[in-house]
């Protein structure tokens, strides 16, 4: 164990290297991706050709909706987007996922070319199950982080280095980001893509989101601060 591992190193001049230290090296270092299947979907924001992926070190899955031809030397609009059962499939509106969904995706028809990539990380990177009672314990007065923490896990367990790699094999090679979330900036930038602008989406307030954004922007640091306040406010159609 580690305090074990602690003395030993000590004694012997011997570095520590964890389980997800290799982890995090293989992810950057190694193709940890292979193309299962490609098909046309047409969708109500228009037609994308989706591209399955399958990670050889999990049993994760993952799905590349690509719209128009994907030219490395100019910058790509690109949605990364953690998968969310009950906002992406259940139109749950205790989230804003859902919401992120349809924009990312309409606002990748309008550029004419771009990525959305769907991430099988549910929950923050710790499953369904425990989400829902993360969202029980949100129920009973704890914050979205808290309530992770209660459960065992970090406030977010996400990884970008396989997403980042599909992107790659995609070729994309800068982009434009959208997303409101700083860390998941950094966790894309640092594995040989370029960052040209990060682009806000914005999803409307709601009396059944408001607490949960509020803590993303206090808590988690997500750039929200141009989110709309007015809970009754309806979408616009632009």
């Amino acid at each position: 164990r580690m305090p074990e591992l602690q003395k030993f190193s000590t004694k012997h001049g011997i570095k520590i290297v964890s389980v997800s230290d290799l982890i995090t090296y293989r992810r950057a270092n190694e193709k940890l991706i292979e193309r299962t299947g490609e098909a046309r979907i047409p969708t109500k924001h228009g037609e994308f050709v989706t591209i399955g992926y399958r990670s050889i070190v999990d049993k994760d899955e993952h799905v590349a909706l690509v719209k128009g031809c994907i030219k490395s030397d100019e910058p790509t609009l690109v949605r990364v987007h953690s998968e969310c059962l009950t906002g992406d499939v259940f139109s749950s509106i205790r989230c804003d996922c859902g919401e992120q969904m349809d924009l990312a995706i309409r606002a990748i028809e309008l550029e004419g070319t771009g990525v959305f990539l769907y991430m099988r990380q549910e929950g923050r990177g710790f499953g369904l199950h425990n989400k829902l009672k993360a969202y029980s314990l949100q129920d009973s007065g704890l914050d979205t982080v808290d309530a992770n923490i209660q459960l065992g896990f970090a406030p977010d367990l996400r990884h970008y280095g396989v997403g980042a790699q599909i992107l790659v094999d995609l070729g994309v090679k800068k982009m434009r980001l959208l997303t409101n979330n700083p860390r998941k900036v950094i966790g894309l930038d640092s594995f040989g893509l370029e960052l040209v602008e990060r682009v806000p989406i914005i999803a409307h307030t709601t009396d059944e989101n408001r607490r949960y954004l509020e803590t993303k922007r206090t808590r988690m640091g997500h750039l929200l601060d141009s989110q709309e306040s007015d809970a009754a406010e309806e979408p616009s159609s632009e």
